[in-house]
């Protein structure tokens, strides 16, 4: 009996020392801490912009395109910002009609047809008002016309001088030149330019006599127009291409006391006590050389 026991002991223990010395697998835990770095862009404007590649962000305005505007909107207060405008320069061509009270044919119509070159010269003042100084030439058709070779005229006859010495009266029409210097006062709204000014003008007229020379009326003489007029003008000028401009013009002035002279004689032919209009309309198209 303890030999059985000692044996069922031995084995037991066997047995406890073969399952100690067996591999057991264990589970492993791993914890990983992450950590998240946030970056951060700034946008910057550029300046040069990429062939071919388009940006929609609000454009860059150079100094240059500033001179080109009249005024643009300052988004943070809400109010525009004007921008002075450079200095302009250019030429005009044009025709139009005059009426004149003075030298007229009452059978005929008083309208008289011409043409006019001119240059002008424009600078901003303040805001969109600008000045505008201008000088044009007209030469005018004539309507009204005398000529005492060919027919009778109510001024057939002899016009003497102070000293008696006689003139005969031979032809007169009134085809003349024209010059006239502007200053305008522009309104610049959009394309459409509305403007008033004062305008000063000389209108050269022309009379034919026959003068005295050793007492024989045989000496053909002028007497000119050389006195000047002041008035007014008023019009709207509408930019219609970048740099070409259309304008619709009024001039009026006044010819007061007129008179018609040649230097050498000392008197005047026909000087009168009276005040005479001329009023005309022209239309012009002009184009920006400079500016």
């Amino acid at each position: 009996m303890f030999l059985r026991k000692l044996i069922f002991i031995l084995l037991l223990a066997l047995v406890q020392i073969l399952n100690a010395q067996r591999k057991k697998a264990d589970t492993l835990y791993v914890y990983e801490k992450v950590i998240i770095y946030d970056t951060i862009y700034l946008e910057k404007a550029i300046r040069i912009q990429p062939k071919g590649l388009s940006l929609h962000s609000s454009p860059i305005i150079t100094g240059k395109e500033l001179l080109d505007m009249g005024s643009f909107k300052d988004e943070t207060k809400g109010v525009p910002v004007y921008v002075r405008k450079k200095f302009q320069f250019g030429a005009e061509i044009g025709s139009g009609l005059k009426n004149s009270s003075w030298a007229k044919d009452p059978n005929k119509s008083n309208s008289q047809f011409g043409v006019n070159i001119g240059l002008w010269a424009s600078r901003p003042i303040i805001h969109n008002f600008s000045l505008m100084l201008s000088a044009h030439v007209y030469h005018w058709s004539s309507t009204f016309d005398l000529d005492a070779n060919k027919e009778d005229t109510w001024l057939n006859g002899y016009y003497f001088t102070k000293d008696s010495q006689p003139l005969l009266f031979q032809r007169f029409n009134n085809k003349h030149f024209e010059y006239a210097l502007q200053l305008k006062l522009l309104y610049e709204w959009k394309n459409f330019h509305p403007f008033i000014g004062l305008l000063a003008n000389k209108n050269s007229y022309k009379m034919q006599f026959l003068a005295p020379e050793n007492h024989i009326l045989n000496k053909q003489e002028d007497f000119t127009s050389n006195q000047f007029n002041f008035g007014y003008a008023m019009g709207i000028r509408y930019k219609a291409l970048k740099k070409w401009i259309l304008s619709l013009e009024y001039q009026e002035y006044k010819m007061d006391n007129v008179s018609l002279k040649n230097s050498s004689y000392n008197f005047d032919i026909f000087k009168t006590n009276n005040t005479f209009a001329e009023r005309k309309i022209n239309f012009g198209i002009s184009y920006i050389i400079s500016g």
